[in-house]
């Protein structure tokens, strides 16, 4: 049973929380009191300290990062390495998801131009993380990884993505990166991509379709969107400047 004992007001209710969250047993008691028989793992705030056995692991928990030293406990006791690997199919909502261990503690479906600050705010203090992205959809891929400061390994994210039964609608991109997460691949940290004709098609064939009056932007403009320079819209704005 893990045991939260802490006098820390912020670090008490925010770890409760994320306790209850993912439906964990645990107890509470004050730092100075005798940790119960059943004690597997202890939890406690900043500079406090408990009388725990050397067999009991003891996790420290910040204000505001609660669920970090949550995901660091059940790694603990689970028995895993408790390292952060987070998984990225990227495409036009990039489905992100975050395993500690074995497991999946979080999971995202976000644009292309979040990608990166949700990776940043995952990895924050996490020991020794991973970012691993799937190597389809290139042009995507490569403007996440440019945006990304922590390691990256580019997966082959073939057979990545599950058969989707009924109800299970948008969740392809999601399960996809939780499997992208648990393949090791090649260490990057740039992908320099040359657009091919047919995905400068695309997108001005995209653009023609959010276009007011029904017109596509120039060949210039689409590989400037093609390769991160401009967003869709920000391309548009200038088509119709011109």
């Amino acid at each position: 049973m893990i045991v939260v004992a802490t006098s820390d007001f912020e670090v008490y209710h925010g770890v409760v929380q994320a306790l209850r969250d993912r439906s964990v047993e645990f107890t509470t008691i004050e730092p100075d009191d005798p940790l119960p028989e059943r004690t597997s793992l202890v939890i406690v705030g900043p500079e406090e300290t408990v009388d725990a056995p050397a067999d009991v692991p003891v996790v420290t928990a910040r204000p505001g990062a609660p669920r970090r030293a949550v995901e660091d406990a059940l790694a603990r006791l689970r028995g895993g390495d408790g390292r952060t690997v987070v998984g990225i199919d990227p495409g036009e909502k990039p489905g992100i998801a975050v395993l500690v261990g074995d497991v999946v503690v979080a999971a995202f479906q976000v644009p292309p131009s979040d990608a990166a600050e949700v990776v940043h705010r995952e990895v924050e203090d996490a020991v020794d993380p991973i970012v691993r992205i799937g190597d389809g959809a290139r042009l995507i891929g490569g403007r996440i990884i440019d945006d990304i400061d922590a390691p990256v390994e580019l997966v082959d994210e073939t057979g990545t993505t599950p058969y989707l039964g009924t109800g299970t609608r948008g969740m392809g991109d999601v399960l996809a990166a939780a499997n992208i997460a648990r393949i090791e691949g090649e260490p990057t940290d740039s992908r320099e991509i040359e657009p091919t004709a047919g995905e400068i098609q695309r997108i001005k064939d995209r653009s023609r379709e959010e276009s007011e009056k029904n017109r596509a932007i120039d060949e210039t403009l689409a590989r400037r969107v093609a390769v991160g320079d401009l967003t869709i819209e920000e391309a548009l704005a200038e088509h119709r400047d011109e």
